[in-house]
């Protein structure tokens, strides 16, 4: 006899997806940064960086890779010092947030999200900046709220474009 499955049973571990591996990008991942990030560009959510851009911060990146070697996901974290003069010790910027649109909704964007705080803690930042044309709900989500760019580390605030209409959300640390 057959055991017929309960509704609302948690499914077998064989039949969970696999987990999410979240690593540091590399230079060479940089053609698949750029990738990835074009349909973004084209839509307006992103702004366009050339592909030698992406090379030389490679290294700010966290990304999501398939099983194919293909990215299905990145966020770049820029790490500022501290600004004495303000009070202030070091702040990250969160920029360049995709994932591949096969894998919106599967938890990629929740799972960079979370490495990258990782990350800003370890590196004992004190807040965490980024900037928005849509609604924010994921960063809302992670315990980002708006605030004013004037907080934000002034090079980073200094480049936002005035005519894409971001918000500027933040979270302390």
């Amino acid at each position: 006899m057959t055991a017929t499955p309960r509704l609302g049973a948690v499914p077998s571990r064989t039949n969970l997806p696999a987990p999410l591996r979240v690593r540091s990008a590399r230079r060479g991942d940089a053609a698949a940064l750029a990738a990835l990030s074009r349909p973004f560009v084209r839509s307006g959510a992103l702004r366009e960086r050339s592909l030698s851009l992406y090379a030389s911060d490679a290294t700010d990146f966290l990304v999501v890779e398939a099983h194919g070697g293909t990215l299905d996901g990145c966020l770049g974290l820029r790490v500022h010092p501290a600004d004495p003069a303000r009070g202030r010790g070091p702040t990250g910027v969160l920029y360049n947030f995709c994932v591949s649109p096969r894998r919106q909704g599967c938890g990629v964007g929740a799972q960079l999200l979370r490495a990258a705080l990782a990350q800003a803690t370890a590196q004992s930042l004190c807040a965490l900046f980024t900037a928005t044309t849509g609604g924010g709900d994921l960063f809302i989500r992670f315990g980002f709220a708006p605030a004013s760019a004037g907080l934000a580390p002034a090079a980073w605030a200094n480049s936002l474009d005035p005519h894409r209409n971001s918000r500027v959300l933040a979270r302390m640390l």
